[in-house]
């Protein structure tokens, strides 16, 4: 039986890593793979590499690895020059020291598990075809057709959406562990998937942990993100207090009032006034309390 756990959108926060290596000590797992976004969002994402290299698990990149790689490079988009609307890219470049940067640079985009007592089973961050590209749970099989088109794998493992997921799709079977260190649908808990080949192919197990907030609150402040990082340094750190979307439904707000309001404080004071969640993408959305309007 292969036994392996996959985690994925760590994003810098080593207190829910740390949580997941707690919960792993006590189980059979055979080995770990990071399924991308160690770093970014989270103030510790020296640490969480340097964390993950030394386990010596298997990773590959996500879309905020890309963002790192490609800072001050000429991939990077014309818009990261707007240090206002952009100023986590050369932030995320300065946490992270050139060693790392290049050990970075040399991990794959996609894995696959060819174990000898299960199908085949690909990994990928966001889809096959795009890191950034999310597969949501509730997707249709005609939706996930053209994504998954060419693929071999008849299971998939994806992250990107920090949305846990086990689902049945066509001929698919499609699961997210959900994020290590940035949930976003309300709780606090730190989140990966535990996998068991059988003879009819993967069981999913979604587990959540509980850890300790605080040291990422308190490292933000060491390192002065707010302030160096203006509003969107806010929204972040209010993502993580409330672990919710803060950065989309402020965007969308944004472009429904006016979208050369400038990302100044002001700004994000008129968007505090309103309530975030009329303005959440349809897919973050949690569902209503019975009897609500």
């Amino acid at each position: 039986m292969t036994t392996p756990a996959i985690l994925a959108d760590i994003h810098g926060n080593l207190p829910a890593l740390e949580a997941v290596l707690a919960d792993l000590a006590g189980r059979p797992v055979d080995r770990v793979i990071v399924a991308g976004d160690l770093i970014n969002w989270g103030p510790f994402s020296a640490r969480v590499v340097e964390r993950v290299l030394a386990e010596g698990w298997d990773v590959i990149r996500g879309n905020h690895e890309l963002v790192l790689l490609d800072y001050g490079t000429p991939r990077a988009p014309a818009a990261w020059d707007d240090l206002g609307a952009f100023p986590i890219p050369r932030w995320l470049h300065r946490q992270m020291p050139e060693r790392l940067r290049a050990r970075i640079a040399l991990w794959p985009d996609t894995l696959t598990v060819r174990a000898p007592d299960g199908p085949p089973l690909r990994v990928v961050h966001g889809s096959p075809r795009d890191h950034a590209e999310p597969i949501y749970p509730g997707t249709d099989e005609q939706s996930l057709t053209p994504i998954l088109a060419g693929i071999a794998e008849l299971t998939i493992v994806a992250a990107h959406t920090h949305l846990p997921m086990n689902e049945r799709i066509g001929p698919w079977h499609i699961l997210n562990p959900g994020s290590v260190g940035m949930g976003l649908d309300g709780t606090f808990t730190a989140r990966y998937l535990l996998l068991e080949s059988t003879s009819d192919g993967w069981r999913g197990e979604l587990r959540q942990i509980l850890y300790d907030r605080a040291p990422i609150f308190a490292e933000f402040a060491r390192l002065g993100f707010e302030e160096e990082c203006g509003l969107i340094g806010r929204l972040v750190v209010e993502e993580f207090r409330v672990a919710r979307p803060r950065i989309a439904p402020f965007l969308h707000w944004r472009q429904s009032v006016s979208t050369a309001a400038p990302f100044t404080l002001e700004t994000l004071a008129s968007f505090r006034a309103v309530d975030p969640e009329a303005f959440m993408p349809r897919d973050h959305r949690l569902p209503r309390p019975q009897g609500a309007p």
